[in-house]
C-alpha cells in the first residue's frame, strides 16, 4: 500500500535567521532610533517590545516579513496580546507552534474521510497523520486536497511510499 505522512514542522535554523535579520533591520533602521525596540528568539517563542504600540506594530511587520522571506510559514506564528510594560513600553510575544495537536489531527483525519475516496485510510501516529491508500493518484489527489483546504497550522508531507 502506498502512504505518506501529514506533519506540521518549522525550521528552527530559518526562524532564528529570520529573527537575526529583523534584529539587525532594527538596529540600523532610522524610525527605530531611540525606540528601544527588540526582537529576541526565546525556546519556542520569540519576543518583541518597543516604545509604543505603534513602533511595535511595524517591528512586528518586519519580523513577518523576515519569516516569510525564509519561507517560515506565518500559520506556525501565533501572536498573543500586546501587553502594556514598565515605563509606558509595549511587549508581545509570538509562540511557535510544531506538530500536529490531537484535535488538528482529528480535524485532518476528519477532512480526508470527508473527501469520500474509496480506500483512503488515516491512523494518527503521535504528532503526525499517515494516510494510505492503494492506488497512488488517490494520495496525490489527497495531497491536493489539503493543500487547498484552509487548516489552521502549516502542513508538508513526508515519507512518501509506493
Amino acid at each position: 500500500m502506498a502512504s505518506f505522512d501529514v506533519v506540521s514542522e518549522i525550521d528552527n535554523q530559518e526562524v532564528r535567521n529570520a529573527v537575526d535579520q529583523a534584529a539587525r533591520e532594527v538596529s540600523t533602521r532610522f524610525d527605530f532610533k531611540g525606540t528601544d525596540s527588540r526582537v529576541e528568539l526565546g525556546d519556542g517563542e520569540i519576543r518583541l517590545s518597543s516604545a509604543t504600540e505603534d513602533r511595535l506594530a511595524a517591528l512586528r511587520q518586519v519580523l513577518e516579513e523576515k519569516l516569510v522571506r525564509r519561507k517560515v510559514s506565518l500559520k506556525a506564528v501565533d501572536f498573543g496580546r500586546v501587553e502594556e510594560a514598565s515605563g509606558g513600553t509595549a511587549r508581545q510575544v509570538a509562540t511557535l507552534k510544531a506538530g500536529i495537536s490531537s484535535d488538528d489531527a482529528r480535524a485532518i483525519n476528519k477532512f480526508v474521510k470527508g473527501l469520500g475516496l474509496k480506500g483512503v485510510q488515516t491512523q494518527t501516529q503521535g504528532d503526525r497523520v499517515r494516510v494510505t491508500a492503494k492506488k497512488r493518484d488517490l494520495l496525490q489527489q489527497v495531497i491536493s486536497e489539503l493543500k487547498g483546504a484552509d487548516m489552521d497550522l502549516p502542513l508538508q508531507f513526508i515519507n512518501f511510499r509506493d
